[in-house]
């Protein structure tokens, strides 16, 4: 009894793992490091001029 008692406990958390790999996954946004933070900032506020100036012509 005891190892059938562990088989079915082993295959009842393989189950319950692979069911929450397929689960949706919550709405909480991708953690974003604090480096990648300050690289996509420092983008932003270089790209921000380029795209701000009016054609003159």
């Amino acid at each position: 009894m005891n190892r059938q008692k562990k088989i079915k406990q082993l295959l009842k958390a393989h189950a319950k793992k692979a069911n929450a790999k397929l689960a949706p996954r919550s709405n909480k946004p991708k953690y974003i490091s604090k480096a990648d933070r300050l690289k996509l900032e420092v983008e932003a506020v270089l790209d921000a001029p380029t795209q701000a100036q009016p054609a003159q012509g």
